[in-house]
């Protein structure tokens, strides 16, 4: 088992959130104005896409040490749990079957360890000493890279409520340069992604 002070160091917070960055503005980019429209209208759903509620308190639970709260906003209030419920419905539904299969071993293996109670359950002391038993697993790999994307996608796609992954690592959601930039285009009103269709 690692030294603790270096795993800290190795996936301190930020470090782990600045390092997402850019696989999130590549999913962001790739994904069509259709899927926008669809993962928009999922956020305004206050039922779970994937997970039933036991594993929707799981997956929370998980991601919350992941990207825990303290002085500033966790995975928890970016709501990073709904955006990996939604993803695996969704566009993400090629990773659905092999993370269902690792929740479904994280939680046995759980049991065998502790009969009685829930992962969710347990004090955050006692989910990081178990979480430190299995993080090399690729469940719990398949998670971490979830949480951080959660972080920092855009909000369309369920995660990062309200921009807070964005404010964490300082990202302002801007274009670079603000019109009119000379006569030729004094009357452009500014950049306006257009509507989704039908």
């Amino acid at each position: 088992m690692p030294d603790c002070d270096d795993i800290e160091a190795r996936y301190s917070r930020r470090a782990l959130l600045e390092a997402g960055l850019g696989i999130a503005a590549a999913i962001a980019l790739s994904r069509s104005l259709s899927v926008h429209a669809a993962a928009a209208e999922a956020q305004r759903s206050t039922e779970w896409r994937f997970f039933s509620p036991s594993e929707a308190r799981t997956v929370d639970a998980i991601v919350a040490q992941i990207i825990p709260t303290d002085e500033t906003p966790g995975a928890r209030e970016m709501g990073v749990a709904r955006f990996i419920d939604q993803g695996l419905a969704g566009f993400l539904e090629p990773l659905a079957a092999a993370f269902r299969a690792g929740l479904q071993d994280f939680e046995t293996q759980y049991r065998a360890h502790h009969p009685a109670g829930q992962f969710a359950s347990l004090t955050p002391a006692r989910q990081i000493e178990w979480l430190r038993q299995v993080e090399h697993t690729p469940f719990f790999e398949s998670v971490q890279q979830l949480t951080v994307l959660g972080a920092l996608a855009m909000p369309q796609y369920g995660g990062n409520r309200d921009g807070l992954g964005w404010k964490l690592i300082g990202f302002a959601d801007q274009h670079a340069f603000v019109p009119p930039f000379g006569y030729y285009d004094r009357d452009y009103p500014g950049f306006a992604a257009p509507e989704p269709g039908p």
